[in-house]
C-alpha cells in the first residue's frame, strides 16, 4: 500500500463510492467528495498527493470546462510549493480534451468506465513523478544557495563572483548591478584576487 493521500472529486455518488473502494486497497488515505468547491480547502494543507478529478459537474455541461477550471485552481495555488498531481477522469472525453488537460498540468487522463489496475497505475505514476520533481527542486535550491561566509569580506567576495557570473563577466554591467563604479569593482577584484 502506497502511503499517499488521494482526493477524489466526482458529482456521481455511485462513481464516488466505487472509486473510494477501489483506491482504498492501494493508497493509505482516500478522501471522496462530490462538490468541487471544497477543493481549495481540502488541498490547502499541502498534504494531498494526487487529485482524481471528474471533468463534468452537473448535467447541463458535458464539455469538460468544469474540470479544466478546477484543474487551473489546483495547479495555480500560490500557497502550495508542490501542488498535488491531477489525473482527470470523464465519461465524455475526447483527444482534444485530454490534450487541453495535459497542457494545463494534468498528469494523465482516464475515460470511464476505467480499468482498476490502470487507474491505480496512473495515479501511482503521477505521484511518483510529482515526488521526483519536488526532490529535484529541493536539491536545486540547496545547490543554488551560496556557501555561508564567515566574514564580511568573504560575503563581499562571494557577491562579486556571483554578480560577475550573472553578468557574463561584463565589468560595467556587474558594477551597475552592485551599485559601484567600474573602477571600484576593478579595485576590489584586484584586492581579493578575483580574475
Amino acid at each position: 500500500m502506497k502511503q499517499s493521500k488521494i482526493l477524489v472529486i466526482d458529482d456521481n455518488t455511485a462513481v464516488l463510492t466505487t472509486l473510494r473502494m477501489v483506491l482504498k486497497s492501494s493508497f493509505s488515505t482516500v478522501v471522496a467528495v462530490a462538490d468541487p468547491k471544497l477543493i481549495p480547502a481540502l488541498i490547502s494543507k499541502g498534504d494531498v498527493d494526487a487529485v482524481l478529478l471528474d471533468m463534468n459537474f452537473g448535467s447541463d455541461r458535458l464539455d469538460g470546462q468544469d474540470g479544466l477550471f478546477w484543474l487551473d485552481r489546483i495547479m495555480n495555488r500560490s500557497n502550495l510549493e508542490n501542488p498535488p498531481a491531477v489525473v482527470m477522469i470523464t465519461a465524455f472525453g475526447d483527444i482534444n480534451l485530454a490534450v487541453q488537460s495535459l497542457k494545463k498540468g494534468a498528469s494523465d487522463f482516464i475515460q470511464k468506465p476505467w480499468d482498476n489496475n490502470d487507474l491505480i497505475a496512473k495515479l501511482t505514476e503521477a505521484i511518483d513523478k510529482r515526488d521526483a520533481r519536488a526532490q529535484e527542486a529541493s536539491a536545486q535550491a540547496v545547490k543554488d544557495e551560496p556557501e555561508p561566509a564567515s566574514t564580511l569580506e568573504e560575503m563581499e567576495i562571494q557577491t562579486i563572483r556571483r554578480v560577475l557570473e550573472q553578468s557574463d563577466r561584463n565589468l560595467s554591467v556587474a558594477a551597475d548591478k552592485l551599485g559601484v563604479s567600474r573602477q571600484t569593482l576593478y579595485n576590489k577584484m584586484k584586492r581579493y584576487g578575483i580574475e
